[in-house]
């Protein structure tokens, strides 16, 4: 099989997966239609990204890694928002994680008009699907099921064990994606979107010049490494080459494989019916 067929096989297998995304559990699209007193929840989400959009475009990259961070480490439960001292918030992977106070917003103004009916779980979700369609174009509207309850548990050691290192190996985050019940497709593709902006140096540094302790670069990238760490790792490895060839050919699928897989992460480990609270504030467990 040649790497272009290769290449084509695996696209075709990732639309194939993307038309048969599963309902999750007792997520729905439109969830709260008709249950807000009249307010259209995505909507009233919505005008507040698209406010802060106007005034700062960084506002994408940040809402992209707030629900990775938030569904990676005990579903996406927006256990991740919660304050405290030794809470997920304070975990190293976490402390450059930003875009809180527009949560809150989105919550205040909800809680406004419908008291403890909106989680503040599927505002995290709608309000990233928001950025990026703002950040992206139209072309990247998704579908997004909402449903979901707020946790009641935020740790630190959760968040420093659960989400992939900066030192992780291609095989060491797809196995680590795979645990959340993710392909490695799909690694690719959230990866491709964390990218979105600029990373922090102190997340690379050790691939740069200490790879593994040895005092040198990774000798997996050489000096690309410098501009491109993880997308030179995921280019390299045999289970996702392909799918990077695919999409760095310029494929227009991004967009609609992009979407899946948000679809996808936004699953993770859900909260739904009585499970959890609905939480009065986003910053502290309802008593």
């Amino acid at each position: 099989m040649t790497a272009a067929l290769g290449a084509a096989t695996v696209l075709a297998l990732a639309l194939l997966c993307l038309t048969v995304v599963p309902s999750h559990a007792a997520l729905q699209v439109g969830f709260y239609r008709g249950k807000c007193n009249g307010t259209d929840v995505e909507a009233t989400i919505k005008s507040i990204v698209a406010a802060r959009f106007g005034r700062d475009r960084s506002i994408v990259p940040a809402l992209l890694r707030l629900q990775f961070h938030d569904c990676f480490v005990r579903g996406c439960d927006a256990s991740i928002l919660l304050d405290g001292s030794g809470t997920e918030k304070t975990a190293r992977p976490n402390l450059s994680v930003r875009g809180y106070d527009l949560i809150d917003q989105a919550k205040a103004a909800l809680e406004s008009k419908c008291p403890g009916v909106v989680s503040c779980a599927d505002i995290i979700v709608v309000a990233t699907r928001d950025a990026v369609v703002l950040g992206g174009g139209t072309q990247y509207t998704y579908a997004v099921q909402t449903g979901r309850r707020d946790g009641n548990i935020s740790v630190a050691s959760d968040a420093t064990r659960n989400l992939p290192g900066d030192s992780f190996s291609a095989s060491q985050a797809i196995a680590a994606f795979r645990a959340k019940g993710l392909s490695a497709s799909d690694m690719v593709l959230l990866l491709g979107g964390h990218t979105v902006g600029l990373t922090h140096c102190s997340f690379i540094l050790n691939r740069l010049y200490n790879y593994n302790g040895s005092g040198k670069p990774d000798p997996g990238h050489g000096s690309r490494v410098r501009g491109h760490a993880e997308v030179e790792n995921i280019a390299s490895d045999s289970a996702t080459n392909a799918t990077v060839r695919a999409l760095a050919g310029g494929s227009s699928s991004f967009p609609a494989l992009f979407g899946g897989a948000m679809v996808r992460m936004g699953g993770i480990q859900v909260l739904t019916g009585t499970q959890g609270q609905i939480r009065k504030s986003c910053r502290v467990v309802k008593k």
